[in-house]
């Protein structure tokens, strides 16, 4: 049986079903290769002239960015999320633990808590869930979900380590842009993914 070695919010031993499993560390180097990082795996020292070291808190929301108003549709709690661009061109995803939610990978998310704003929530999920400590850039897309809608920001990641990914999550991927639509296969993803190539071609 594997444990996470990080514990659930209430202390916790958090099973892993079906553990992921770690690609060969030139993956990282590789811009068409897809790389996957597993909790406390070997990672190389830094990765397109930035360092990888696990970050010790989440990080200050830092400088805001300009975004539409956000409109909330009544009856839905507000989320925030993050598609983290690398400058090689790919892109972070993050498989959740034992397939939360049915995703087997997807981009970083999460409910806003009370008294908080969207931009810093989509940092601190960046991190809480992959590990990474990012920049915001721009507003990407509002998308609507069953019991949340979901601002997703454009970000660029500037420090933090992927294998000291938090709890919820199994393994961090770093996508080649071209691939997304072969990892992140969950159909709520598909807008999100239509948008980031939009941007990209913009």
């Amino acid at each position: 049986m594997i444990h996470h070695p990080s514990r659930g919010d209430d202390g916790e031993l958090i099973v892993i079903h079906r553990p992921s499993t770690p690609t060969p560390s030139v993956h990282w180097e590789q811009p068409d290769a897809l790389a996957t990082a597993v909790p406390v795996c070997g990672m190389p020292a830094g990765l397109n002239g930035i360092a990888l070291a696990p970050a010790l808190s989440v990080p200050d929301a830092g400088e805001p960015v300009d975004e539409p108003p956000f409109l909330l549709p009544p009856g839905l709690k507000p989320a925030a999320g993050a598609v983290v661009v690398e400058d090689d061109g790919r892109v972070w995803l993050v498989s959740p633990t034992n397939g939360f939610g049915g995703y087997s990978a997807t981009f970083p998310k999460g409910r806003v808590d009370a008294g908080g704003t969207l931009q810093h929530t989509a940092i601190r999920e960046v991190f809480e869930e992959s590990g990474l400590v990012v920049r915001l850039e721009a507003h990407l897309i509002d998308v609507r979900r069953t019991q949340t809608h979901t601002r997703y920001y454009l970000a660029r990641r500037i420090g933090g380590c992927p294998s000291s990914m938090g709890w919820e999550t199994q393994a961090v991927h770093l996508v080649p842009a071209a691939r997304l639509e072969e990892v992140a296969v969950h159909p709520n993803d598909a807008a999100i993914i239509a948008a980031l190539r939009d941007w990209m071609k913009a």
